[in-house]
């Protein structure tokens, strides 16, 4: 490692510590925001011990900073002097020599220096995750040089992701791994529902890069506007209040506990594993948008009962039309109903069904005598068609299909609404630590951070549910 890389670390370390800090700051006063909002006078007991625990932590963070730039202030030390001593050893003094008549010019070409790892050398990662594995378990040099070369290139390409990656590890040799970013990119190609909604059907805003919260403020009572009823009468005024609507950045993580043994003598199992965690994790994320308790879509979505016990394509169009119109009420110039997400059994459904009647509100670009269109996009690959009303639809199986029995759900969401906040860079990481040294075992775990919410106004999200949506039966 040379100075400029001893420095760096150092300096990561040092904003590690003074992140932790503002980390624990923010908590503290996000626990007494609460407790004000909600009236009370005093802290709960759990309240109170957290809130000690972050002070204490605060504290700690302190002395850590305090080491971490004396440590510095040595290195840009080191540094000054080593480039005091390059200006010295390059110093030319002028002597009476004759110059060279015959003096040549040299030429130098700069190309183009490829990455470490890279998808069409390494296209699944597993070069990526074998020396990740064998830096930490045998401590091999050809490993470890691979992976300083691979993180020299992420300061430089993402320094900002890097600093996060590494900025709370305690691992004495690599504090954090970034994963190459075309690997996040390609996700994985195992079986899983993945994120098609999230995808699709979402606003995407950058994460802010510190806090444990996202804050809207919402204006829950209008102002108003009337005739006035005589001349020089003021009319009865409104104040304008507004509610916060504080949203949680959440955590999502999986982790592996992989043996020596599968990586010395396995074969194709560390394709399996890195592709396998970063399937879950976008899995996990869009399932969590769609079904978690209190703020997915499940919950926040105004229902709309369909009670059919010989459910049609034309009558289940007729029920998307109803939470059209409960969107738009709900919403009205502030936005519009954009998409209809669906199970793909009901997409398929839907797809089986025959008319012989046409609509008679007819879309452009919608043929008048078809239901809808389709395209040949794949599962999670976006966009799977366009209803005559000009929906968009997203298939998503992350939607539940056990619902009273065997019903499913089917949802009319104004994409604009959808908000979720995510990481500008990548949200997945890969650590790699020895705590299971005798047991020759190394830990790889992935997370990211992240946060959403679907209840800026009510109404906006408008849900099918109902007797209309059990299990489909295809014509035969």
């Amino acid at each position: 490692m040379n100075i400029q890389e001893l420095r760096a670390r150092i300096e990561v370390e040092l904003e590690a510590a003074v992140q932790r800090q503002r980390k624990a700051r923010a908590e503290i006063q996000l626990i007494h925001d609460t407790a004000s909002q909600e009236g009370r006078s005093d802290l709960t007991k759990e309240e109170r011990e957290r809130t000690s625990a972050l002070f204490d932590n605060i504290d700690l963070a302190k002395a850590q900073e305090d080491g971490i730039k004396g440590k510095l202030a040595n290195v840009v030390r080191l540094e000054s002097e080593e480039h005091e001593f390059d200006v010295r050893a390059h110093d030319v003094e002028p002597t009476s020599a004759r110059p060279n008549p015959q003096r040549r010019t040299a030429q130098a070409s700069i190309g183009r220096e490829e990455r470490t790892y890279r998808p069409d050398t390494d296209p699944s990662g597993k070069g990526f995750l074998r020396d990740v594995c064998r830096s930490f378990l045998y401590q091999d040099v050809q490993a470890a040089s691979r992976l300083s070369q691979h993180m020299a290139e992420e300061r430089v390409e993402r320094a900002q992701y890097m600093e996060r990656a590494v900025g709370d590890s305690t691992t004495a040799n690599w504090s954090g791994l970034v994963v190459p970013q075309y690997l996040v990119d390609m996700v994985a190609p195992a079986v899983a529902n993945l994120r098609p909604f999230a995808d699709a059907a979402t606003n995407k805003h950058p994460l802010p890069p510190d806090g444990m919260s996202v804050n809207i403020s919402r204006v829950t009572t209008a102002s108003g506007v009337g005739l006035q009823s005589a001349e020089l009468v003021t009319p009865t005024g409104i104040s304008v209040d507004d509610t916060l609507l504080t949203i949680p950045v959440q955590t999502a993580t999986g982790w592996q506990n992989v043996s020596r043994q599968a990586i010395d003598r396995g074969t194709g199992i560390e394709d399996t594993i890195l592709q396998d965690m970063f399937s879950r994790y976008v899995t996990d994320l869009d399932n969590q948008l769609v079904n978690q308790a209190s703020t997915g879509l499940v919950t926040v979505a105004t229902d709309n009962v369909w009670t059919q016990a010989s459910p049609t394509g034309a009558g289940f169009y007729g029920q998307i039309q109803k939470a059209a119109s409960g969107v738009e009420a709900a919403m009205l110039a502030m936005g519009n109903p954009t998409h209809v997400v669906m199970h793909s059994r009901r997409w398929y459904w839907l797809s089986a069904q025959l008319s012989n009647s046409f609509p008679m509100v007819n879309w452009p670009n919608i043929p008048a005598q078809a239901t809808a269109v389709g395209n040949f996009n794949g599962y999670a690959a976006g966009v799977r068609g366009v209803l005559p009303n000009g929906l968009l639809v997203v298939v998503d199986n992350n939607i539940p299909t056990n619902v009273a029995g065997s019903q499913d759900y089917t949802f009319v969401v104004p994409d604009r609404e959808m908000h979720l906040w995510e990481d500008p860079n990548a949200p997945a990481f890969i650590r790699a630590e020895q705590p299971n040294a005798p047991g020759l075992g190394v830990l790889l775990v992935i997370y990211g951070y992240y946060a959403y919410t679907f209840q800026r106004y009510a109404g906006a999200v408008q849900r099918l549910s109902g007797t209309g949506l059990v299990t489909p039966v295809f014509p035969t």
